[in-house]
């Protein structure tokens, strides 16, 4: 179980993390009991971080409301893999959600409008892990 170095993963994660493939977000309450619920999820290269568009009476987008929180995304398509661990927030920040919006677009469909009540979760990425062949493992070092 390869983990990926953090700006770049390389390529192969990057064209998978493109892909058309639904996810599994996990979000750890203060309590130590998960949240986990399927998404849809973007990868923002620049800032090294997911995103997931949501809505602010969704259950992921209250808890974060809160109090930042650790969670990860993991996506599977057979025998490959990835995962994004790392501190999640939420945000309406409108420049926020359009980008986060316009992203989904790109690699799902447009999605329904939610005007005020758009959110976005995002998890910054502190740790990658994929399955051999998504990117080269990172410096001894650098492993968690």
């Amino acid at each position: 179980m390869p983990t990926l170095s953090l700006p770049d993963p390389g390529p192969p994660f990057e064209d998978f993390v493109g892909e058309r493939h639904l996810a599994v977000l996990t979000l750890v309450r203060p309590n130590g009991y998960p949240h986990t619920t399927p998404v849809g999820f973007t990868w923002d290269r620049n800032t090294g971080s997911a995103r997931i568009i949501t809505w602010s009476g969704s259950v992921k987008a209250k808890l974060l409301e809160v109090g930042q929180l650790r969670g990860s995304i993991c996506q599977v398509d057979g025998g490959r893999w990835l995962t994004i661990e790392g501190v999640a927030h939420v945000t309406s920040d409108p420049g926020t959600c359009a980008e986060a919006v316009a992203a989904y677009a790109a690699r799902y469909r447009p999605p329904k409008d939610r005007g005020d009540e758009r959110r976005v979760v995002v998890i910054e990425a502190t740790r990658l892990l994929a399955s051999t062949g998504l990117g080269a493992a990172a410096p001894r070092g650098a492993r968690g």
